[in-house]
């Protein structure tokens, strides 16, 4: 055999290897004929024509995309930096490449500017507090504008939302007054609750004497057990009284006799 003839049907078996491509179960293959479109291939092993057809890969994995901190002037002119999270992947390759010319630099860039319109029509309060909500719409604005990319957004999450230092001073020093007005809350609450008590216990004591002589001495024994040096005992004046009147009335006949 001729050495030409050798060397010609090596180049030709090197053309057809190179036309063979791998590709892996998360893989589909795009493939133009000469310019043309043609249906996605794969996964598995794919042939194409060397210089006639050429094949693009596409990954349909789940794709993490994560959207730099952005300005964003709230609803109530607070500025703010906000930062989120992006989880889509590619359902359709052809329209992923055929669409729009770089499908992950697309989607981040409407995600950036989805993120500051919404954010924008948004109260402080509810941007901190209603993350959810914000999540689901942001999510289903960028879904919508990436549907004709073939493009599904799985998921968008907040990350983070950085204050200005006066409005995180402003925000703290409301929380404290915050807790005040609920503890002065509950303080309340308690004291009327406790007058009550002492209330309904007046009136049973009203009612039964001895209940008041029980508790006299229930407060002496607390007071003997405290390690004090000096111990007070009050006493009924209803147990002195007579005293003070046989005095009273001692005083009263000295003064008859002096005059």
């Amino acid at each position: 055999m001729p050495l030409a003839v050798i060397v010609v049907v090596a180049i030709a078996v090197m053309i057809l290897f190179s036309g063979i491509n791998v590709l892996r179960e998360y893989e589909r293959g795009v493939v133009f004929r000469l310019g043309r479109l043609l249906p996605h291939r794969g996964p598995g092993v794919v042939f194409i024509i060397p210089g006639i057809e050429r094949i693009q890969r596409i990954d349909l994995r789940t794709v993490t995309l994560e959207i730099p901190p952005q300005d964003v002037i709230t609803h109530d002119n607070v500025t703010v930096k906000v930062s989120a999270v992006l989880y889509f992947r590619v359902v359709e390759p052809s329209r992923a490449v055929v669409e729009v010319e770089n499908y992950l630099f697309a989607t981040l860039q409407l995600a950036q500017t989805t993120l500051r319109s919404v954010g924008g029509q948004t109260d402080l309060d509810d941007l901190l507090g209603q993350r959810e909500k914000l999540n689901a719409r942001i999510q289903a604005i960028v879904d919508s504008q990436t549907e004709p990319w073939g493009i599904k957004v799985v998921m968008v999450e907040l990350k983070n939302i950085d204050l200005p230092q006066d409005m995180q001073r402003a925000i703290a020093a409301q929380a404290e007054a915050e807790r005040e007005r609920r503890a002065k809350i509950i303080a309340a609450e308690g004291e009327f609750q406790a007058s009550q008590r002492l209330a309904e216990a007046a009136a049973v004591m009203a009612q039964n004497p001895l209940t008041l002589q029980l508790r006299y001495l229930q407060t002496l024994a607390e007071i003997a057990t405290d390690r004090n040096s000096t111990t007070v005992f009050p006493l009924p004046l209803d147990l002195i009284e007579p005293f003070l009147a046989a005095r009273r009335a001692s005083d009263g006949d000295n003064g008859s006799r002096t005059k």
